[in-house]
């Protein structure tokens, strides 16, 4: 394993006007001060109506898995980690229960973390729909709460959209493809009619809780036979912090802007001390549609970052990230 510290951050910029304002005059001095001891970045170039998002195709990198704009195993490769004798070769993806909001204008799916489900709960979800899948050849398994586990020919090889896509989005945008993806697109509808009136979202609305009234499915696909069959090896170590990630999708950038002075007080200090010490250290910025990804390498080309990433020029990280 690497002794090389690894940092991702996720939803590092948004060409949202909520967070272009929230990046007015934010300063982030240990950023700085790390980004001018590092040599020029490798970009990630993507878009923001890509499947995957620029942080899962970086850490898909970081882990070996294959991964494109538009599709990343996840569910298989978690299984194959999970497995003393690796993957059996099968395409899986996960699913998450979730609400859809629907309105004449809008589809729009929540956040599953807030739906306030614990094991109970989902494992009771999971046994009335899990019969509706199995007609269809889908194998549902519990994972945890907000996430299950599926097995399934439809997996292979379809190209469904990361969950950071779509929260609080208009689902539309979406959707996989209308052709390869029938069998999902009927159960999600069958799915909505059943829990609609289900004793289920009953009991949950007595409790004060919103409904449950369908999935989303992602992390779809199988790993090649070389990955596959090997014995899974342990993860190499990298840390994530998710707090950017979960005040963009919340569209709350006031906590958006706190949370980037925290990670630089924090996690950057602490990479920029390394760095300042001769050690070695990887930095990846991430945003809706690009990634940069930084490590240590000879101090003269970093020179050439020195003016670019200023933190009173940060705030045109939106077009770069």
């Amino acid at each position: 394993m690497s002794d090389t510290p690894h940092l991702l951050i996720p939803f590092a910029a948004s060409p949202s006007d909520g967070c272009q304002h929230a990046l007015q005059d934010l300063a982030l001095p240990h950023l700085d001060r790390l980004l001018s001891r590092l040599p020029p970045p490798v970009t990630d170039a993507g878009d923001e109506t890509d499947f995957i998002p620029p942080h899962e195709r970086a850490l898909a990198r970081h882990l070996g898995l294959p991964a494109t704009n538009s599709t990343a195993p996840w569910a298989a490769w978690h299984q194959r980690q999970a497995s003393d004798g690796g993957g059996d070769g099968a395409a899986r993806a996960f699913v998450a229960p979730c609400e859809w909001r629907v309105t004449t204008e809008h589809v729009t799916v929540g956040d599953p973390d807030a739906l306030g489900l614990d094991e109970a709960a989902s494992r009771e979800l999971l046994a009335i729909v899990a019969p509706w899948f199995a007609e269809d050849g889908i194998e549902l398994a519990y994972e945890r709460p907000t996430r299950w586990l599926a097995r399934g020919a439809v997996f292979e090889g379809l190209a469904t959209a990361s969950l950071d896509r779509v929260i609080q989005r208009d689902v539309r945008a979406w959707m996989p493809d209308a052709a390869k993806a029938r069998v999902l697109h009927r159960l999600q509808s069958e799915m909505q009619m059943l829990l609609y009136t289900h004793a289920f979202n009953d009991a949950r609305a007595a409790r004060g809780l919103g409904p449950v009234n369908s999935f989303w499915v992602h992390g779809t696909g199988s790993l090649p036979p070389s990955v596959s069959a090997a014995a899974p090896a342990p993860a190499p170590e990298i840390e994530i912090p998710l707090t950017l990630r979960d005040a963009a999708l919340a569209e709350d950038w006031r906590a958006w802007r706190a949370a980037w002075q925290a990670l630089d007080s924090g996690p950057v200090a602490r990479l920029a001390d390394r760095v300042a010490a001769g050690g070695a250290a990887q930095l990846i910025l991430c945003g809706e549609r690009n990634a940069l990804a930084w490590r240590t390498g000879p101090r003269g080309f970093a020179q050439r970052l020195q003016s670019l990433f200023r933190p009173q020029r940060f705030k045109d990280a939106g077009t770069l990230l």
